[in-house]
C-alpha cells in the first residue's frame, strides 16, 4: 500500500501544475495568444499525432541523440579511463580537459554552425560534446577511486589491458560511471533541443521554433511538454537500468 501511494505521489505536482494552468487560462490572467487553454493544446497534440508530424520530429530528435550520445559516451569512457590509469595522459590532457568541460555546450553552437553548417553533423557533434565530458569525468574519478590492491592483483596475474578494463576497472568503477552516463544523457537531450531551436529543419526544437514564429502557441506547448516528457522517460529508464546493473550494491 505504501509503495502504491509513493507511485501515486508522482502525479501530484503535474496535476497541480495542470490545474493552475487551467485556472489561469480560464480566468484570463494572460492573453489567450500567450496562455493557451489545456484543451486546445490537447486538441493540437491529437492532430499532430494523427498526421504523423509529431512522430517524425520525435524520431529525428531521438536519432540524433542516439548517435551523438553513443559516440560521446564511448569516447568519454575510454578517455576518462586512460586519464585515470596513465599519468602521462593526465599530465598532457587534464588541463585542457578541465578547461573545455567548463564551456557550456550551448555557447559552442554558433561556432559549430560556422564550422560544420546546419546539417546533421553539427547537431550530432554538439550532442557528442555534451555527452563526452560528464562521462569522461565520471570514469576518471571512478577509476581513480578503485583501491590500488585491485590493480596489484591484476599485475600479479599479468592481465592484458582489455581484461584489466573489462574485469577490474569498469566493474569496480561502475556506480560513478553509470551516474555519469545518466547525467550526460539528460544534458545531451537539453543541448540537442536547444540546437534544433537555432538551426534545424526537423526535430522537436525546430517544431517549437517554427510554431513560435507562426504564433501557434498551442503547438509550442505541445513541443515543450513532449520535450519534458521524453527527458523524464529517458532519465527514468536509465534509473531502472542503473538499479538492475548495480543491484549487487547494498541499499542504504
Amino acid at each position: 500500500m505504501t509503495h502504491l501511494l509513493d507511485r501515486l505521489s508522482w502525479f501530484v505536482s503535474p496535476l497541480l501544475l495542470l490545474l493552475a494552468w487551467f485556472v489561469a487560462a480560464r480566468a484570463g490572467w494572460f492573453p489567450p495568444q500567450l496562455l493557451v487553454p489545456p484543451a486546445e493544446v490537447w486538441a493540437s497534440f491529437r492532430d499532430l499525432l494523427a498526421s504523423g508530424e509529431l512522430r517524425e520530429h520525435v524520431v529525428n530528435s531521438l536519432s540524433r541523440l542516439a548517435i551523438g550520445f553513443s559516440i560521446g559516451a564511448v569516447g568519454g569512457l575510454l578517455f576518462g579511463t586512460a586519464m585515470a590509469l596513465s599519468k602521462t595522459v593526465e599530465a598532457y590532457c587534464a588541463p585542457l580537459f578541465h578547461t573545455l568541460r567548463q564551456v557550456p555546450s550551448i555557447a559552442l553552437i554558433p561556432m559549430f554552425i560556422l564550422f560544420f553548417g546546419v546539417e546533421e553533423t553539427f547537431k550530432v557533434l554538439i550532442v557528442t560534446k555534451a555527452a563526452f565530458f560528464p562521462v569522461a569525468l565520471a570514469a576518471s574519478e571512478g577509476v581513480k577511486g578503485i583501491p590500488r590492491g585491485y590493480f596489484e592483483v591484476a599485475s600479479v596475474y599479468r592481465l592484458p589491458l582489455w581484461s584489466l578494463l573489462r574485469d577490474v576497472a569498469f566493474p569496480a568503477a561502475a556506480p560513478p560511471i553509470v551516474t555519469g552516463l545518466r547525467i550526460s544523457l539528460s544534458r545531451a537531450w537539453m543541448v540537442l533541443v536547444a540546437a534544433e531551436l537555432l538551426a534545424a529543419d526537423s526535430g522537436l526544437g525546430q517544431m517549437i521554433e517554427l510554431s513560435r514564429q507562426m504564433l501557434r502557441i498551442d503547438i509550442v506547448m505541445v513541443g515543450v511538454v513532449a520535450t519534458g516528457a521524453i527527458g523524464f522517460i529517458l532519465d527514468f529508464a536509465f534509473r531502472l537500468l542503473e538499479r538492475r546493473l548495480l543491484r549487487w550494491r547494498p541499499t542504504p
